[in-house]
């Protein structure tokens, strides 16, 4: 019998709310017959989007929470003053075995604090982690951590690796991803200490690791996992992000020039469509927080609804791999091998 799964979605949190999260619930459950969804935020907002709606009796419901957390809110207050708020209900939800899953499109701080207060790290994991895949020559690079961590160390560092190695082994079937360290060059002698000592570690690890790699080979492919602490992961991931609107910028100035320049638009447009559709950051939608003892998935705030159907879809993918225990059994599994050496 195929297990049914429940996801618990922040209804309130992100730029958007339920205005994107209901109607994104909506249509993956059409598509979904195996999925169950909880939406968790303030009833008489919930109720108006779910009359007349046809969803089905059972499969979706809503969970009342009387707060909020606010996009600009620090995740300290958040913490200490909103144990009532969609977000840590949701998380709640996940840690007393309602939920299999929670999603939600808040405050990343706010959300990483509180995840990590609720559900608790896994074993040996000193530290979560934020991994999100980009599109590449290949079809996708996986990047972790994109801001969860500042200031990090070289066990960190070897932790993340080994951590997004298992899920992405996991959710994209791969055997063995090729896993590689973010650094300013190809040659050992560069970076600082902490990503040298990373590379010896993972020299002596049994992670499938490929030394060192530079920013324009998460684009260019030949690597599975990007490993970098979280304000070098940060910055690479928005840089890209801003580079990818310049580019479409320039393309809809150049081609909106005169009526030549628009006919070959008109003429390129099924290769443009294509090549928009590869690169939407919407289908990339969908930062999972690694390290924790449950599943918990960051949409991007602003998402839309197309957006926030992927993130949905990336937390059921994770429940169906039991990422989170595949994660504890190969860090203990590291752990192991690194004392007996």
């Amino acid at each position: 019998m195929t297990r049914r799964i429940t996801i618990a979605l922040d209804a309130m949190g992100g730029d958007f709310g339920a205005e994107v999260v209901v109607p994104a619930a909506l249509h993956v459950l059409e598509s979904d017959p195996g999925l169950d969804l909880i939406l968790v935020g303030h009833e008489e907002v919930l109720g108006p989007y779910l009359k007349g709606s046809g969803a089905e009796e059972g499969r979706l419901r809503i969970h009342h929470a009387s707060q909020e957390v606010g996009m600009d809110e620090l995740p300290s207050k958040a913490l200490r003053t909103k144990k009532d708020s969609s977000m840590r209900v949701a998380i709640d939800l996940v840690k007393d075995g309602t939920a299999d899953a929670c999603v939600s499109a808040g405050n990343t701080g706010a959300l990483m604090a509180t995840a990590r207060f609720v559900l608790k790290m896994l074993p040996h994991v000193e530290r979560p982690a934020i991994i999100s895949a980009v599109p590449s020559i290949e079809g996708r690079t996986w990047m972790l951590d994109l801001g969860a961590n500042v200031d990090c160390n070289a066990e960190h560092l070897f932790q993340f690796a080994v951590m997004g190695s298992e899920l992405v082994s996991a959710v994209e079937n791969m055997e063995s991803p090729r896993v590689a360290l973010l650094n300013i060059g190809h040659e050992e002698i560069k970076g600082n200490d902490k990503v040298r000592v990373a590379h010896e570690l993972l020299e002596n690890s049994s992670v499938n690791y490929i030394g060192y790699v530079e920013g324009d080979t998460v684009y260019k492919g030949g690597v599975d996992v990007v490993v970098a602490d979280g304000f070098v992961g940060n910055v690479a991931l928005k840089s890209s992000e801003g580079v990818a609107k310049m580019i479409s910028y320039y393309l809809k100035q150049a081609f909106g020039r005169n009526t030549i320049t628009r006919l070959a638009g008109f003429i390129t447009l099924p290769i443009l469509s294509r090549f928009r559709r590869f690169v939407d950051p919407r289908r990339y939608n969908g930062a999972s927080l690694l390290g924790l003892r449950g599943i918990v998935v960051k949409s991007h705030g602003g998402a839309d609804q197309l957006a926030f159907e992927h993130a949905i879809r990336f937390a059921k993918k994770e429940v169906l791999a039991d990422v989170p225990n595949r994660i504890a059994s190969r860090v203990e599994e590291q752990l192991n091998s690194r004392e007996t050496m």
